[in-house]
């Protein structure tokens, strides 16, 4: 994950998360010691959206990974200043995985005097049943450009307590190290970073108290341009997901397998949609309960590929499937019900709706079926086509965002303008509360008001025609501005 431009030997190298993500995905969550399972009812997790603590506060956990100790699930990750640059690692705990409470930050600019100005990125933490220490690795930078690509090493005896840090150093001495995870694989520890500006992807087998590298287990990737690596293992494969390295901007996922962490290894396979349904792997976490385990991915849609800093990234958290012993599968749900007890996660597929102005009977309409950031949205005869459809995604609060099922691209006031006559248009859907409205009743029609301004959804001079042009107006008592919504 990258905090800066990029800077890799080609445009569109390494940050996508060289920068959660990016959700490098650390992968395997050990659980420690006897467990009885999370004792947790079922809930439903919401998609491209930022998480909240059982103090109301945003949860930031970008770039991170999640391990099981008893009952509860800890989730470590980023968590920025203003300026992208470090602030702490925030740890939160969870029964449910989605009732999150915040423990600590167990990882400060305080704790150290090099991390007073630097960048750490993608923490993750295994459990060392030897010295009974929890170790964290991370990607440190100096905070000021994005040239030390350095693996860096804390501990602490208790999973939310103060880490010690223990320093910085380029693996055996000369790697690089960016986007990085760990596995803890039956006692035996590996590291597994993108090296050589984001060109190769390097395993690295630890050393027994997990605090320093051991050996190069190998290059397996030499020149694949990967980063954000999230390694686990599934019956007797290993699975190694990552995305490749394009900067803040989504991009395709991919991944390898092997029989054995040292390989062979096999080619790249691409998996879920061309944006990784606008994330980027951070993590793959086993829910294991009494049906079996399931494997959920953990991904970061961040903020910067909207111009946002990175405390303003969403999650994207999806039920992994596996139409064979080797291969595995994403599909895009609007949100997913956990039950941690049972070791289940399935999506939830999406409901789609026509949304018809009162005043022509026309519906919604990304024009000619676009896919395009700015595309307009207007208003036409109803044809079913998904550009004239939309889903209401939760956005909290009472809020909703308006994806339209065609692009996956949020109806949105264009500029967060706060002024009447504004262009209404769609865009990658981000945090901004000009991509929030209201669903506000109106008789037995309604109003969509817009979050940022206050104003409403209006078919512009009350236009009858197909193609008549959607705006945002000061609310009034005109059907132009009255909608009703249809499930299509």
């Amino acid at each position: 994950m990258r905090w800066t431009a990029r800077h890799d030997r080609t445009p569109g190298g390494g940050r996508l998360l060289a920068a959660a993500l990016a959700l490098a995905v650390a992968l395997a969550a050990p659980v420690v010691g006897p467990a009885a399972g999370a004792l947790a009812a079922p809930v439903t997790v919401t998609n491209g959206t930022q998480f909240t603590d059982t103090n109301g506060a945003v949860v930031h956990a970008h770039g991170g990974g999640v391990l099981k100790v008893g009952d509860y699930y800890y989730w470590f990750g980023e968590n920025r200043n203003p300026d992208n640059t470090f602030r702490a690692v925030s740890v939160y705990r969870s029964t449910d995985l989605r009732t999150w409470e915040f423990r600590n930050n167990v990882l400060t600019q305080s704790s150290a005097a090099e991390l007073r100005v630097a960048n750490i990125e993608r923490p993750k933490v295994v459990y060392n049943a030897g010295t009974g220490r929890f170790v964290m690795w991370m990607h440190k930078e100096n905070g000021s450009d994005y040239n030390e690509a350095r693996a860096a090493v804390a501990s602490s005896a208790t999973v939310d307590g103060d880490y010690t840090y223990h320093g910085s150093f380029r693996p055996l001495g000369q790697h690089m190290s960016r986007d990085i995870t760990l596995y803890n694989d039956n006692g035996t520890a590996y590291m597994i970073s993108a090296a050589d500006d984001n060109y190769d992807l390097h395993i690295y087998r630890l050393t027994s108290d997990y605090l320093n590298v051991a050996a190069l287990v190998g290059n397996f990737w030499d020149g694949a341009h990967r980063e954000a690596p999230a390694m686990f293992k599934r019956g007797g494969t290993y699975f190694l997901l990552t995305s490749g390295a394009t900067g803040w901007s989504p991009n395709q996922a991919r991944y390898a397998t092997a029989p054995s962490i040292s390989g062979p290894w096999s080619g790249w396979t691409d998996v879920g949609n061309g944006t990784t349904f606008n994330s980027q792997p951070a993590f793959v976490l086993p829910v294991q309960g009494t049906s079996g385990t399931s494997y959920l991915y953990l991904g970061d849609r961040w903020a910067g590929a909207w111009g946002g800093p990175a405390n303003d990234s969403q999650y994207v958290w999806l039920p992994i499937s596996f139409p064979t012993a080797t291969s595995m599968s994403l599909t895009w749900y609007p949100s997913v019900t956990v039950d941690t007890a049972a070791g289940t996660v399935t999506g939830n597929s999406p409901a789609y709706y026509r949304v018809t102005a009162r005043h022509s009977g026309r519906v919604l309409d990304v024009i000619n079926g676009s896919t395009a950031n700015n595309a307009e949205v207007k208003q036409w005869g109803w044809n079913g086509g998904g550009n004239q459809r939309w889903e209401f995604q939760d956005a909290g609060g009472g809020w909703f965002r308006l994806v339209n099922a065609a692009s996956g691209k949020c109806l949105d006031v264009a500029n967060a303008s706060t002024a009447d006559g504004a262009n209404i248009i769609q865009y990658t859907c981000g945090s901004g509360a000009n991509q929030q409205w209201q669903w506000a009743a109106l008789g037995d029609w309604f109003q969509l008001r817009a979050r940022h301004s206050g104003k409403c959804l209006d078919v512009v001079n009350a236009g009858t025609g197909d193609g008549a042009d959607v705006q945002q107006y000061t609310c009034g008592a005109g059907t132009n501005q009255q909608w009703s919504r249809t499930v299509s």
